[in-house]
């Protein structure tokens, strides 16, 4: 199986381990298409996810975070990045562009930040000649 720390390796060894999973199950091997998945190639679910994720981050002295909560994340710095909506919605798994916006997509108080410096310039901006009395 392709452990969580191998994933900050080269895709290739992965891909390579995957392999030599595939070979050695025969028949028994699902293909499921996914990363990461078991001996077997099916897909992990979220507890088993959980169980190799949460050593790897102690192992590498991460704050431990809820897997759901990192994705949100993922996707946030990507949008934020400029990664056209229909692509997040793709890696994300979803058909409809506005769930990934509703329920991954979540600016925090620095991606506003941007937005209250131009309203701000509006408040001291002099008022055209026009308006003033």
């Amino acid at each position: 199986m392709c452990r969580w720390s191998n994933l900050c390796r080269p895709a290739a060894l992965c891909q390579a381990t995957q392999v030599a999973e595939k070979l050695g199950a025969g028949e028994r091997h699902e293909g499921s298409g996914y990363v990461l998945v078991d001996g077997l190639g099916r897909a992990l679910n979220g507890r088993q996810l959980r169980e190799r994720a949460y050593p790897v981050m102690a192992e590498h002295s991460l704050r431990r975070v809820r897997l759901y909560d990192a994705r949100a994340s993922c996707f946030t710095y990507l949008a934020n990045k400029g990664v056209p909506d229909h692509l997040l919605a793709r890696w994300a798994g979803h058909t409809d562009v506005r769930t990934t916006k509703q329920w991954y997509v979540k600016p925090d108080v620095e991606d506003l930040r941007p937005t209250a410096d131009i309203w701000g310039e509006l408040a001291i901006a002099p008022a055209p000649l026009t308006e003033r009395m």
